[in-house]
Formats: C-alpha cells, structure tokens, sequence
C-alpha cells in the first residue's frame, strides 16, 4: 500500500476559536450564533493567524453548539506525517474523491473517523448521461438550474449548482466502468411524466441507481467498490481518525489537520489541500435546534449517520469558514409512531440527536393517501414532495399526521405512481401482489405503529381519536370520499388519479413524523469546491464537498429534482480533486 511519509513537527498555528467569530457574524441566525465574550485565536506558541477576527457582536467560539477548537500542544502530537492531499471523511463523497486522486496518481491519505467506510446512497441524479440520452430524456438545463433556485428560495449559488449539471454526466461515464465490471447495473428512472403536487412542479428525469450482487451472492455498494478500485491502485482508508481541527499557517492557508485517534493526536499536512466530506449535523442535538429548527417540530425518526455531528463543519468555522445563513434538513414522511407519540428531539442539551422513533423508515408514509391531524382533519395536500407535509404537521399538536387506508392500498399505490426511492412501496406491494397486507405488514401491526380495523369508527378509536376529533374524523372520511367520487379535491387540490376512496374493510391507519435522512446546509464555497470565508474569499486550501458543504440548498430537500444531493456530492468531490491536482481546463 502507498503510505504517507513522516516529517518532523513544524510550527503549525493551531486555530483555538475566535477566528470562527467573523464566520457566525455571517450566519444571519440569531439561533445559530452562540452569544459570548470575544476572544483572540492562538497556538501554544501565542501567534495568531492574520484572518483571524475578533468581533464581540458576533460571538465566539467558546459558547453554544460550536464551541471552541480544542487547545493542542506541539508536545501532544505523537505523530506528523505528509502527504499530497488529504480527504476527510470516508463516505460517498470521500470515496468518490479518493478513487478520483488515485486515478491521477496523487499521494493522498483519506481518514475516517469509525473503521469502516460509510453506507452507500445508491440513487443519485446525474443530467443528461448516456443512459438519459439513450431512454430520449433530455433535461433543459437552464430550466433545471432555475427551478433548484427556486426551491431555495434564491439562495443557492448557481454558479456552484451549474458545476452539478454540467459535470455530472462526465462523472457517471467515470463511475460507470467501475460499478459495472464489479458486477453492478444501472437502473435509469424515466417513468414522471405525470402532473403531481397539485401544481405545475417541474419534474426532470435524472434518476440513477446502480445495483448488483458479488460471487458470495452479497449486494454490493457503490462506497466498497471504490474501496477496492483505490485498493487495486495500491491505496487505503486511514480508519478510527477523528478530525480535531483544521491547521493553518500565519497566513491562514489551510496547510493539514490534527485527528484523534487511539494511539493519540496525529497531525497530517497535505502540500495541495484538505477536502472535507465529512457530512452533515443529524446526530449533533444542539447543531439541529440551532440552524433546523423545523427538526424539533416535525422530526421523529433519525435515519441518517451516527457519526454526522457536523465536526467537518465545526473544524471549518474555526478556521474562519462561513456558513449557510439559512438550515435545510432531508426530511422524509416516514418516522413511523404509536398513537400518542410527538416528535421533537428527546435528547438534552449536549448529547446526541435521539427521538421517539427508533426504526428503520416506513416507506408507506410517503404514499399520498389521506392524512389528517389529531383534530381528525386533513391539513395539506398530500401529493406534495415528502418534506412539505412534516413542514405542515409542525403546526399540528404534536407535530404529527395520521395516514389512512382500505384495503385497496395495492391499486391505489399502483395509480399513485410517486417517483424517487417512494417507488419502493410500488415495487414491494407489485412483487407481493398475492400477499395479504396484513402479512406484508406484519411487523408494523405487530409493533403498534400501523393499525387494522373491520370498520371505519374502531379504526378511529384504535388511531386515538376520540370525542370532537372522532365526529371530524368520520365526517372527514366521507368528505375525502366524496371527493373520490367526483375526482376533484375541494379543499386542497389534490390531483384527481392520486385521490382514494375508504370504503373496503378491512381499515389501516398509521401515526408518523418526519424521518431525518442528513441536513444539506453546511460550508459555502465556490464553483471550485473552495471554501469560503464570511467576506466571500477563498480559504487557501481548504475544499468541501457533500452534506458539509453549502451554496445550494436552503428550507428544503428539493425532493422533485430526485437524487440531487447524492449527485451533487459525489461530482463535488471529483471536482475538488482535479482542481487541486490541476487537471480541469
């Protein structure tokens, strides 16, 4: 295996903190800036970076989420080495950069905080590859680029999300010699030329999913592929390296990092930069009520990465880094709950993020069937992507909705056609078309979070409601099936072929919150990957890509532009690669 080589110990300043003030001045959220006494940033050695700024109306670093670099002495570090380029964090966007070096040629070193690389997401959005072009899918670029502006309320750099469009099809024919002669094909959604959201929602086929399984008859991932292609070409995973900070020069050029790891602090310097792929937030408790606050309203389920505590994110702030002003938290419908049961973030101040659901998703809950409140009444048009409706059910007592159904559920979810990975329940219900659904279902009747009822009045009392709230739900079922019967939602607008009748017992109703998959706001950079500081300039050597980085998502998962977070990561991170080899025209 290709190793880094060791040096001896340079002077290096080690960022304490106050640095990250200038950065929280440009978060734009009270919430997100914790409030203290300025300080100035230092090394054991006294000397502070020139970008480092005091600034008392900001805050600094020593208080709330962020908190401050940790204080590390030279005598601490047991080990130094060098290497050309350091990648931080081994997940999608990690691996993805880590067989693009080894491709170059480059001396890297990719460190992962646990001692495995990080699960795959399979599906990712890719514009106008070859598999679109050979299915006559042509996505007009300009149009997408608006629409993802659109969803974010303006406040993605178009410059960042047009290197995603315009590189991503080179990435897919990088990706594609690789996953197939594993043993992996492409599967290419194309099936969303339908209306759906009540609305003219733009709907762009871009939808990219590689699958297979290894002679042990084991599925393979996207991530273990690239692990043994890096493998093949002589490199590995550095594992259990947990990231500390950041080290920077007396000019404030990112120069390397210090990682915690079981034989103590090592220190890495990397000649051509350091790219974090470190993720995002969802476990950190404290990141998500500060900068998600929607999380703590809606969220009952957290099904993203334990180790996502958003120290990529941390260790870039104290380096002087910006950060999006404004959170964006993946959420899908599908946090599965009992009757009874809130969402919110159940853990402490301090401690990792934990709710009430500890499952795996629901899939179901993404179905645009009839849900309702705990006033028994319907709250929103179902047909909207998966986070509008646990934004809207954050107004609901206990921030949650109840779905339900008749036994008809495989015709309807047949007719519904949703696209993105909400097509497992199509494909599981399609596969299992003989099966009973109180089979396919076992486990969630089992546990209590779906319930089954002969008639519609003892699915109400089953599902909780009682009182008012059971008269409005009765009266809300034969509202929802008149409008069945004329195809045409009254109230909310839900297009006439997603609308479904109760009326075939056997009865089902489910209780959910939203499921956090990972939070998409992080780091701004430029259309290079480069991070920047709160005066918009590049931070000398220092990149991210993936959940860390920001400049392109705000309030939302734009859910109908299907695979782009994965896409963007994964084409973020070989782009940040070749910039800093210099291999890009």
């Amino acid at each position: 295996m290709k190793t880094i080589t060791e040096s001896k110990l340079s002077r290096r300043n080690f960022l304490t903190g106050a640095a990250a003030t200038g950065a929280l001045a440009a978060f734009g959220l009270a919430g997100c800036a914790p409030q203290a006494k300025a300080e100035s940033a230092s090394d054991a050695s006294g000397s502070a970076p020139a970008n480092a700024k005091a600034d008392a109306s900001a805050g600094s670093a020593s208080a709330g989420w962020l908190g401050s670099a940790p204080e590390i002495a030279a005598g601490d570090i047991k080990e130094t080495k060098t290497t050309e380029l350091l990648i931080i964090g081994a997940g999608n966007g990690g691996m993805a950069a880590a067989a693009t070096a080894a491709d170059l040629g480059l001396d890297f070193t990719i460190c992962e905080k646990s001692g495995s690389v990080q699960r795959t997401r399979h599906w990712f959005g890719a514009i106008n590859t070859k598999y679109t072009e050979a299915a006559g899918a042509h996505v007009d670029t300009a149009q997408l680029l608006n629409e993802f502006t659109r969803y974010a309320s303006g406040q993605a750099d178009q410059r960042v999300v047009r290197v995603w469009i315009d590189e991503s099809a080179e990435v897919t024919d990088w990706l594609d010699p690789i996953l197939t002669s594993a043993g992996m094909t492409c599967a290419f959604d194309n099936d969303i030329d339908h209306e759906t959201g009540g609305t003219s929602f733009a709907l762009f086929p871009m939808e990219h999913y590689y699958s297979g399984k290894d002679s042990a008859g084991e599925a393979l991932e996207r991530n273990k592929v690239l692990l043994a292609y890096i493998n093949d070409k002589g490199y590995d995973v550095t594992y259990n390296h947990s990231l500390a900070k950041l080290v920077q020069d007396d000019s404030g050029k990112v120069t390397g990092a210090v990682f915690e790891t079981p034989e103590g602090y090592v220190q890495i310097d990397a000649e051509k930069g350091v790219l974090l792929t470190t993720g995002g937030y969802t476990s950190n408790a404290d990141m998500l009520r500060a900068c998600n606050p929607m999380v703590d309203r809606c969220v009952t389920l957290q099904y993203g990465s334990p180790n996502n505590v958003g120290d990529g994110i941390k260790a870039a702030l104290w380096a002087g880094a910006q950060k999006d002003a404004v959170g964006a938290p993946m959420i899908f419908d599908r946090g599965a709950v009992k009757p009874g049961e809130d969402a919110g973030i159940v853990s402490a101040p301090g401690e990792v993020a934990t709710f009430i659901g500890t499952d795996k998703q629901f899939n179901l809950g993404s179905q645009p069937l009839m849900k309702v409140a705990r006033d028994g009444k319907r709250f929103v048009n179902e047909s909207t992507p998966y986070d509008f409706c646990c934004f809207a059910a954050a107004g609901n007592e206990g921030g949650v909705f109840c779905q339900v159904f008749d036994s008809n559920l495989k015709e309807d979810v047949k007719r519904f056609s949703t696209i993105g990975c909400s097509r497992q329940t199509q494909q599981l219900l399609a596969k299992q078309a003989d099966a009973p659904l109180d089979e396919i279902y076992a486990d969630q009747l089992e546990k209590g979070t779906m319930v089954k009822a002969d008639t519609i009045e003892e699915l109400a009392d089953k599902l909780g409601f009682s009182g008012e709230a059971k008269e409005a739900f009765l009266a809300e079922v034969e509202k929802y099936n008149g409008f069945y019967d004329a195809q045409a939602d009254a109230d909310f607008g839900k297009e006439p072929y997603r609308l479904s009748a109760l009326r075939e017992a056997p009865f089902y109703g489910c209780w959910y919150g939203g499921s956090l998959l990972t939070t998409v706001d992080g780091i701004r950079i430029n259309a290079d990957m480069q991070a920047l500081d709160p005066n918009n300039q590049v931070i000398e050597g220092l990149y991210a890509a993936g959940d860390c980085s920001g400049s392109m998502f705000a309030n939302n998962y734009p859910e109908y532009i299907v695979g782009c977070a994965c896409g963007r990561t994964i084409t973020f991170a070989r782009h940040a690669v070749r910039h800093m080899a210099g291999d890009l025209a």
